[in-house]
């Protein structure tokens, strides 16, 4: 069992921050690589890119929203309870170096997968810019962790609560109007992430980004990761999760993400009802 050391409800308690004690995970993990999980014996295999590791206390950190009955699950465990299968590190690590210039992009819990990718690129001498984003303040995350890992740091809200009112685009696009950047990372939303590729091909800014296909396996058996990036067949497993987003058919990948929606929607219900059942008694 890998214990939950630490557990914090953010986002009005649908998005949520387990610490999980995983030493060997802990000391081999880099940013960008994510671990799978499974509650317990029938549990289903969950992908989580990894917020951040402290190596020396040998655990790994992971945020996730919840959308669906694996999440809801994951939600009932509380301190001391742990998850039955922890597996990783898996994928490619980002490739860190000196590059001048970066803007590291994040929307909603895709910012937990970029501060640590963030906070490398800054250690590694880069200037760097970071633009977060949510509908509303409420669902923001991770601002303070973000703050310390950049250089410069812009918010902005949808709905406009909370920083600068209007999509992370908008921001990107007036710091790409007066700068020269040197590399735009961005992970969040598909359409997020697609937008601002379109937008950085605009500018020629090369741009990294960080896919989430379904996946089952996490090592390249099962071909369910399969995406199309420079019109080839890749696996997001074992290939990524990160890919050039100029090269990414993000039209495709929304497409098969919604191929469960249904049954996704079914199972979540099923769940609810009986955890509302179990509390009644």
């Amino acid at each position: 069992m890998f214990k939950i050391v630490k557990r914090e409800e953010m986002s009005q308690g649908t998005v949520i921050l387990n610490e999980i004690e995983a030493p060997l995970i802990a000391r081999k993990a880099k940013p960008g690589q994510f671990v799978i999980l499974k509650a317990n014996e029938t549990g289903e295999r969950i992908p989580l890119t990894m917020a951040y590791t402290d190596p020396e206390r040998g655990v790994i950190a992971v945020i996730y929203q919840v959308v669906g009955k694996s999440t809801a699950l994951f939600k009932t465990l509380k301190v001391g309870d742990g998850y039955q299968d922890v597996i990783g590190p898996l994928g490619k690590p980002t490739h860190i170096e000196k590059l001048g210039k970066v803007v590291c992009v994040g929307g909603g819990t895709g910012v937990a997968v970029l501060h640590p990718i963030t906070r490398a690129m800054k250690e590694a001498g880069n200037h760097v810019i970071a633009i977060i984003g949510a509908r509303t303040r409420d669902l923001l995350i991770l601002e303070d962790f973000m703050r310390r890992a950049s250089h410069e740091l812009h918010i902005c809200t949808d709905d406009g609560s909370y920083g600068r009112k209007g999509f992370v685009t908008h921001a990107l696009k007036d710091i790409l109007d007066r700068e020269k950047i040197d590399q735009v990372v961005a992970i969040g939303p598909v359409p997020m992430m697609k937008f601002v590729s379109q937008l950085t091909r605009e500018y020629g800014v090369p741009t990294l980004v960080s896919l989430n296909p379904i996946m089952v396996d996490g090592t390249g058996m099962c071909g369910g990761c399969r995406v199309t990036v420079g019109g080839e067949t890749r696996f997001a497993c074992v290939d990524g999760p990160e890919f050039d987003g100029h090269k990414v058919d993000f039209d495709e990948l929304m497409l098969r993400l919604q191929a469960y929606c249904e049954e996704e929607k079914a199972c979540f219900q099923e769940f609810c009802m009986m955890e509302e059942s179990w509390h009644r008694k």
